[in-house]
């Protein structure tokens, strides 16, 4: 197996300041953090003359368009340039390949450079991995503090503030989960004080929902099934329900939340069908001490202690979700 090189901070400035025009590839069903993250490092590289594009097997839901529509028209990849010719190939917030969806088979082994904050995946490229920031955004931040520093960039630009503040507010639950840290909360102070209008962001990523997202969040609290004595919750979501309702993927993005809202719930998951084959996506949740990333990671997945996710292959959305709780009960034994 191929060792990959892990990066300190210099090592990846020194990287990017080569000027080599780079592509830069987020998670599918991407959220606010890798999007945050991507189009900031975006708008850093291009403040020091590299051109840049953004790409995604997913188009960015309409509920995070608000971040990315002024600087590009389209991340989905089959809707960017195509005669834009890449030298360089870096990833963010993308803890293992088969996160990139389709993508995976065309760029797996053209990765320069592998950006991430979980402590479980998949290295498949030199990287910088800091498991102990609580987003990808918060890295960015650091590498671009770093090349104003060092002389390389002038200033960082003025909408990076507002997308690396939505990538933290988005991956911390609006800083109230156990990833924050003093770190994170330095981060945030800095972003605020250079402008970002926190509540504003935070009112568009948390207070906003459309109707079909609260009609997926109704129908997925009537859908959902309790085990071991109610300590864990899943929420199944079927393609012919998401037909039924004329829902798209991104309005499914909130059910593991539904689960987790529950009064005595310690596990929550949600259990997405999003095409009539028999894939399913796993969303895991930990309210506990339970290590929800080992169970990711198990069906090929990853993520961090408390929120974790996979995709997994089933006869049937019930046969899925028996798997996972199944997982869950082998590695808790409670």
């Amino acid at each position: 197996m191929r060792e990959y090189r892990q990066y300190q901070l210099d090592d990846v400035c020194r990287f990017l300041i080569e000027k080599k025009n780079t592509l830069i590839l987020f998670h599918v069903r991407p959220d606010a953090d890798a999007i945050g993250a991507s189009f900031a490092l975006k708008l850093v590289l291009e403040a020091m003359g590299t051109k840049v594009l953004c790409a995604c097997e997913s188009e960015i839901p309409s509920r995070l368009a608000f971040l990315t529509e002024k600087h590009q028209k389209s991340a989905k990849f089959e809707n960017i340039d195509q005669n834009f010719e890449f030298e360089c190939v870096i990833t963010l917030d993308t803890a293992s390949p088969v996160q990139l969806g389709n993508l995976q088979k065309l760029f797996e082994n053209r990765v320069d450079l592998m950006i991430d904050h979980h402590e479980n995946g998949t290295k498949y490229a030199d990287n910088y991995i800091r498991a102990d920031y609580a987003a990808t955004g918060e890295i960015v931040y650091e590498i671009a503090t770093r090349l104003v520093e060092m002389g390389e960039l002038q200033t960082i630009p003025r909408d990076a503030y507002d997308l690396i503040y939505a990538a933290l507010s988005s991956d911390t639950g609006c800083f109230k989960y156990s990833n924050v840290s003093p770190h994170t909360h330095l981060c945030a102070a800095e972003l605020i004080s250079a402008g970002v209008d926190a509540a504003e962001i935070n009112h568009k990523l948390f207070d906003c929902k459309s109707e079909k997202m609260l009609a997926a969040e109704s129908a997925g609290f009537q859908n959902m099934k309790f085990f071991h004595n109610r300590k864990i919750a899943a929420v199944l979501f079927p393609f012919d329900l998401k037909q039924k309702l004329e829902l798209e993927d991104e309005h499914l993005e909130t059910l593991v939340d539904v689960a987790r809202a529950v009064d005595g719930v310690k596990i929550a998951m949600s259990v997405r069908q999003s095409t009539a084959y028999r894939s399913f996506r796993i969303s895991l949740r930990s309210s506990c001490s339970f290590d929800v990333s080992n169970v990711a990671k198990h069906f090929g997945g990853g993520g961090h202690a408390k929120a974790a996710a996979c995709t997994i292959e089933a006869d049937s959305i019930e046969f899925a979700t028996r798997l996972v709780v199944d997982e869950i009960m082998r590695r808790w034994g409670k």
